[in-house]
């Protein structure tokens, strides 16, 4: 690969490796978040991408989870997409916000019923005393939520990262892997460099 055979936006660039990803794989849009406290802490864990346009990548969760502790003490944060089957991997590097209500609202319209009281049920990242404990819960919500539709609770919503920086690797062999960095300049657009693998 060369600078020449990658898009100048990394966002169409992107899209078109999700695209091969998603022919190639069982979860294409699974992507770690790393996130840090306010001490610098790190934590990662998977999240699921469910939008992404120029704005940037958008997951939904709880407002109150531990990724959401950290994104409140720091905003930055990074995601990192190991497509290692199709011998690919993305990083991104960026700032995070939550997103309108309105978007999550509508998102969350569209999971279905189970998913939606789940995510009322769940005190996500909060120690429970047992599994009995959560399914009551869900049985509680259902009570309260039958015969009506479920609203979106306001601890509940989504969050973009605002991209600067987006890395792409293709492996090669020898482990001479070819990387790109594409990075945000001060009028929006984009730099590109090749990395050393």
């Amino acid at each position: 690969m060369d600078v020449g055979d990658i898009d100048p936006d990394p966002i169409r660039q992107f899209e078109r490796w999700l695209a091969d990803a998603t022919e190639a794989l069982p979860e294409p849009t699974a992507m770690v978040l790393a996130t840090a406290d306010a001490s610098g802490s790190p934590s990662a864990r998977h999240v699921l991408l469910k939008g992404l346009d120029h704005r940037g990548f958008v997951w939904f969760t709880n407002y109150e989870s531990a990724k959401a502790r950290d994104l409140r003490a720091n905003p930055r944060a990074a995601l990192a997409f190991p497509w290692f089957p199709i011998r690919r991997q993305v990083i991104v590097n960026g700032t995070v916000s939550i997103i309108d209500a309105g978007e999550s609202d509508a998102y969350f319209a569209t999971r279905d019923r189970a998913s939606q009281i789940g995510a009322w049920a769940s005190p996500q990242s909060e120690v429970i005393p047992d599994r009995h404990w959560l399914e009551q819960r869900v049985v509680e919500l259902e009570d309260r939520f039958q015969g009506t539709d479920v609203p979106r609770p306001d601890f509940w919503g989504g969050y973009r990262l605002a991209p600067d920086r987006i890395d792409l690797w293709f492996n090669q062999p020898d482990r001479l892997h070819d990387r790109f960095r594409y990075e945000r300049t001060d009028d929006g657009g984009w730099i590109i460099s090749r990395l050393a693998p």
